[in-house]
């Protein structure tokens, strides 16, 4: 498919921008054809006023509606599939077999949405019926349901640019709540941004969707991003990134006179704790399979595990031993860009410029472009605690170990982490019980406990939750994956005394769509 380098605003292609940026291969370092526009403030202006122009008439659309719509999303990526996996591969450098399956999960997540829509639980309506009887008072009848809060400002990631871009989970769970969405495409991979946004348009023009409910804007400046933010027919914001971006935006939301949610997924350790018995059990196995979680997609995962604790004994020091190993024979990987390498490199130096970290030295081989190689950085538990700095997330192929003098000091540790997405603990059942005050600590730190199994790999499904406390996230209560993730972008409406034919569908007396509800505290299908 030819790539026109412009920005779909009201699902057409279009630009006013003079500025321009090319993509660049991060294995070989060459600049991509065509040239992009870089997206003016008269873009950022026709692209929110399109979404409001969309908004009530698209969230009106029946479910039925919607849920076409979605599955329409999926189906033209899959038809665009060669071409956007091509594209992908030369602008990312991932390998087109990762690419495959991320594509398959876009589509996949979409039609899950698609499925919830259907289903009608997500509006959760209740109904508590008038008695006009009671005393002192007579109770009227009150009804509510949730409903979409407007167009959405959808920032897309670097590290997935098919499941967490333009179509991917931020978007699909944005339309699937009935709202509009406006689109800040990542710099680094522009044409396969583009190229998933033609799908996104195809299925708005194939379905009888209001043209603004989609637009994409590319840009390689923040200022768009930042203008975005603070437009004021912007309602929300969803992000996934770093944590500098990622409170750059909070920030900027929080300053607008209308300060609006930002669901921002942003930075984690994903810790992992290894407990002595089944080190000692399957220490070997263990150790490859962890080296496989830290160095998948080149470490470039939110989800990879950046801390590894440990108790300090001698079988402990043999798995170090083996996963040094296995580590050492994993080859180097291309970065997504050079701005991540840069990073990464910056902060596996300040890890190991603190006293007390080991394992990185003048030996580590600084290679060319955006190539990279793993590394494993050794402390102890009182160091740790007395840098806590050095339990902060650094993106890319390496994790830290961290070996404690015993059990208390292993809790210590964990009562001193910030938020994470998630939090895994290998151990014998035995382990598991003596260590049960461990995972009640885990609780409260991360969004998602993992039993003796590793943190990346995020399923895609209705009680998968992707987030966690700051700054794993902005808002703990928040998932960017599953089905949960539309209540991001909708709001409760009460309605009072209402007639049947003004109420929403949903809240009549005939429930058309046989949905559960609440009914005066007890769920029902039935008509009233």
């Amino acid at each position: 498919m030819p790539i026109t380098g412009k920005q779909i605003i009201g699902s057409e292609f279009c630009s006013s921008g003079e500025q321009r940026f090319f993509a660049v291969n991060p294995a070989t370092g060459v600049a991509l054809e065509p040239q992009f526009c870089e997206a003016s403030q008269d873009d950022i202006e026709s692209a929110a006023c399109a979404a409001v122009d969309a908004f009530d008439r698209y969230r009106k659309q029946s479910s039925e509606q919607r849920a076409v719509f979605l599955e329409s999303i999926g189906e033209e990526l899959m038809t665009l599939g060669p071409d956007l996996i091509a594209r992908a591969h030369e602008e990312t450098a991932l390998p087109r077999s990762r690419l495959k399956g991320e594509l398959v999960r876009t589509a996949n997540q979409l039609h899950l949405f698609a499925q919830h829509v259907r289903q009608g639980s997500y509006l959760e309506a209740r109904i508590d019926r008038a008695l006009p009887e009671r005393t002192p008072l007579p109770k009227p009848d009150i009804r509510s349901l949730q409903i979409p809060i407007g167009p959405i400002a959808v920032f897309g990631a670097s590290n997935f640019p098919l499941a967490f871009s333009v179509a991917g989970g931020d978007t699909a769970s944005a339309l699937a709540a009935g709202c509009p969405v406006v689109v800040k495409g990542h710099p680094a991979h522009p044409g396969t941004s583009e190229l998933a946004g033609l799908a996104v348009m195809r299925a708005v023009q194939n379905n009888n969707v209001p043209a603004g409910v989609f637009s994409l804007l590319q840009a390689k400046h923040i200022d768009v991003g930042a203008a975005l933010v603070q437009h004021p027919s912007i309602k929300a914001v969803a992000f996934t990134g770093s944590l500098a971006g990622g409170r750059a935006i909070y920030n900027l939301a929080g300053l607008r006179s209308e300060p609006i949610p930002v669901y921002a997924e942003m930075g984690s350790v994903n810790p992992v704790f290894f407990l002595p018995q089944i080190i000692d059990d399957k220490g070997a196995s263990l150790a490859a399979a962890l080296v496989e979680s830290l160095t998948l997609g080149v470490g470039q995962f939110c989800t990879a595990p950046g801390l590894v604790l440990v108790l300090k004994n001698s079988v402990t020091d043999a798995f170090l031993s083996e996963v040094e190993s296995c580590l050492a024979a994993k080859p180097p990987g291309v970065m997504l860009h050079d701005s991540i390498k840069q990073n990464f490199l910056t902060g596996v130096n300040n890890l190991s410029s603190v006293e007390g970290v080991k394992g990185c030295d003048s030996s580590y081989p600084l290679l060319d472009g955006c190539l990279v190689t793993p590394i494993l950085l050794q402390t102890d538990a009182k160091t740790l605690l007395a840098n806590s700095a050095i339990a902060e997330e650094v993106f890319g192929p390496s994790a830290l170990v961290v070996v404690c003098d015993s059990k208390e000091e292993m809790l210590t540790v964990a009562e001193s982490l910030q938020g994470q997405l998630t939090a895994s603990v290998h151990g014998t059942s035995e382990e598991l019980n003596v260590f049960c005050s461990l995972l009640s600590v885990l609780e409260r730190k991360a969004g998602r406990l993992i039993i003796n199994n590793f943190p990346t790999g995020v399923e895609v499904c209705s009680s998968m939750h992707h987030g966690g406390p700051y700054p794993a996230t902005t808002d703990s209560r928040s998932t960017s994956v599953g089905t949960e993730a539309v209540k991001r972008f909708l709001r409760p409406v009460c309605y009072q005394d209402f007639p049947q034919g003004l109420l929403p569908e949903p809240l009549r007396d005939h429930n058309k769509q046989n949905l559960w509800r609440l009914v005066d505290g007890r769920l029902s299908r039935k008509n009233l």
